[in-house]
């Protein structure tokens, strides 16, 4: 074994290169947050200006706006990315017709591995005042929705597309862990009398609660990922009251509009904020659900 070690190290070297390139040398441009940067100077003859760019961030009303809006994006994922993949899992589970069964999760799992380029034309042309479901609502009498225009319901859609796409997929983990359920538990429920809800609530839900907390602690690091390339490819100005988010924000202000110093300020605070709620989680993690990566 000791003979291939050298193989297995040159294995690495292609991803680490990438690794170093893409992820490493890249930290370098951190330094832009805290410069009057100019792309004609370049990071070495820009200006230092300290934390300007932080205090100007946090002057500006656009800051709160991103804030709560990544935050109440990100929550209502969340939320929903948990309790919508438990019911699944557990109403498939109940499930007996094996073939049915397979064809269910064939088809809820499909859209996940969909990019939201193709789901994003799907839910525009569907969404629009001329799209199927406007179209529904005037077969029935009521006044057409102007969806993807609306600062009411656009933060809806993008929790409630974000949930569809990824329900199905987020449900393996929890269908993994009903196998894993000791059947005796059952055939005892059964020569007990009771019903298969009852079963549900004493004997199934109670043993998904620990993959629950376990997930739930992980995803505190995800609070300020609200998505950016589904609310990129699926909102617009009229919509940037309630959907533009911290990263569409870093986006639209350094690269269309090139305040590269300012927007590199708003993204390295995001970035130290999700470094330390990720360790938070995983200290959550480690005491209430004894998971630990080291």
């Amino acid at each position: 074994m000791k003979s291939f070690q050298k193989h297995f190290h040159l294995m690495l070297l292609p991803g680490m290169a990438l690794l170093i390139v893409f992820h490493l040398v890249p930290m370098f441009g951190v330094l832009i947050a805290f410069q009057d940067f100019n792309i004609g100077l370049g990071i070495r003859n820009s200006p230092w200006i300290g934390l300007e760019n932080f205090e100007y961030l946090f002057q500006i009303r656009d800051s709160k706006v991103i804030f709560y809006n990544t935050i109440f994006i990100s929550m209502g994922k969340i939320i929903a990315g948990l309790v919508v993949p438990v019911t699944f899992a557990i109403l498939l589970n109940e499930l007996r017709l094996a073939a049915f069964k397979r064809w269910v999760q064939t088809i809820v799992y499909l859209p996940h591995f969909l990019s939201w380029v193709i789901l994003a034309g799907v839910m525009i042309d569907m969404l629009s005042m001329d799209g199927i479901v406007n179209n529904v609502i005037g077969l029935f009498g009521g006044e057409r929705i102007m969806f993807l225009a609306s600062n009411e319901w656009f933060p809806w859609l993008i929790i409630g597309s974000d949930t569809w796409k990824d329900f199905g997929f987020a449900a393996i983990v929890y269908l993994a862990a009903l196998a894993g359920i000791d059947p005796t538990l059952y055939e005892a429920a059964d020569i007990d009398g009771a019903t298969r809800f009852q079963k549900i609530v004493y004997i199934t839900f109670p043993n998904l609660v620990p993959t629950i907390i376990l997930l739930a602690t992980l995803s505190i690091g995800n609070i300020l990922n609200a998505g950016f390339d589904q609310i990129f490819n699926l909102y617009n100005p009229l919509v940037y009251p309630s959907g533009d988010v911290i990263d569409t924000y870093v986006y639209r202000v350094g690269l269309v509009e090139a305040q590269y110093g300012f927007a590199t300020a708003v993204g390295l605070l995001k970035s130290v904020i999700g470094f330390i709620l990720i360790i938070i989680s995983y200290r959550l993690a480690y005491r209430y659900a004894n998971y630990r990566i080291f």
